[in-house]
């Protein structure tokens, strides 16, 4: 099954679709499984995550509202769209949304409402499924979607790659909850910074972990990255305890259980642009953005390097004694 292309219909009877889900269907390019029983619905949804649910309630409602909410339940297959198909009564309706059905088309329902139901619902899912659950922030196919879209307006602009340093030390001291707030944080920053200074000019996209991405006008990084930075640094000694604030670190142990001292976490920010060197594709900006960040990680504090080089692309491998490239600044 594939499952980015498969619909599976949930049917107790063999009586087909009504017309106007039908005709959709045809024309989606999608293939249609049918299944009679709310345990191979969900065997198959947690085998291959379809593309969509579509739940037909006519003949048995008890059956679509114990296979919704089995799919809304598990947090694997909660993502996939599901529309329930009943008759116009709204009491079915209800109970349709009731068990977690995201759309309700009826046989009443106009054939074109039913199709905008339907193209809205795949939408909506892909948005969903796109951002990342903690911060909302586009995720890793929405950035490079937007990189994309960059490289073909062939205007200056820049790819910044945020981390933060130290944060493992600190989600080990902390807790996860404590790290998840850090990040948190950290989206802040960057989304209102970004936003504030360069408006609608702005994106910020999050990888995962303490990972993100932002893209902003070349001519904008000064400002952006030096607001984030001096922002970030103000509120991160507010994310420890009283004493390790004062302190300025706390210990903590590496991976050979050898204690160590370790500073408050710092932000490094490795940015690319393209005034001086063509790129060509999302992938080229994204590995030199990452050697960018690589090398902002070996500096001390909080910095962001910009990458002015224009010679041919080369790999920057940072590593002890390394000295800035005259093409290279950092703050």
């Amino acid at each position: 099954m594939q499952s980015n292309l498969t619909v599976l219909i949930l049917s107790a009877d063999e009586q087909p679709l009504i017309p106007a889900v039908g005709s959709w269907l045809a024309d989606s390019g999608l293939t249609s499984v049918i299944v009679r029983s709310a345990d191979d619905l969900i065997a198959l949804c947690l085998r291959g995550r379809p593309r969509l649910v579509i739940a037909d309630a006519r003949s048995d409602l008890p059956l679509v509202e114990q296979a919704c909410l089995r799919v809304k339940t598990d947090s694997y297959s909660a993502v996939i769209p599901t529309v329930a198909v009943c008759r116009s009564g709204d009491a079915e309706m209800e109970r349709c949304f009731a068990a977690g059905a995201d759309e309700v088309i009826t046989e009443v329902t106009p054939a074109s409402e039913a199709r905008s139901r339907l193209n809205a619902v795949l939408s909506r899912s892909d948005r969903d499924v796109q951002v990342h659950p903690s911060t909302r922030l586009p995720g890793t196919d929405i950035i490079e979607t937007c990189i994309t879209a960059q490289l073909a307006r062939n205007e200056p602009f820049a790819v910044s790659y945020a981390d933060l340093d130290h944060f493992k030390e600190f989600n080990d001291r902390y807790g996860y909850h404590e790290g998840d707030r850090v990040i948190r944080v950290l989206a802040r920053v960057l989304h209102d910074v970004v936003k504030g200074l360069c408006g609608e000019g702005g994106f910020v996209g999050h990888i995962g972990g303490d990972d993100f991405i932002f893209i902003i006008p070349a001519d904008a990084v000064q400002s952006v990255c030096s607001e984030i930075i001096e922002v970030f640094d103000l509120l991160v000694p507010f994310q420890y305890s009283e004493s390790d604030r004062r302190a300025g670190y706390f210990f903590g142990k590496d991976r050979r259980g050898q204690l160590h001292r370790v500073p408050l976490m710092t932000l490094s920010i490795g940015v690319v642009t393209n005034e001086k060197r063509p790129f060509t594709s999302a992938a080229q900006v994204s590995e030199m953005a990452t050697e960018m960040k690589s090398y902002a990680k070996s500096l001390t504090g909080s910095v962001f390097s910009v990458d002015r080089r224009s010679d041919p692309l080369t790999p920057v491998q940072p590593r002890a004694g390394y000295q800035t490239p005259p093409s290279v600044r950092f703050r």
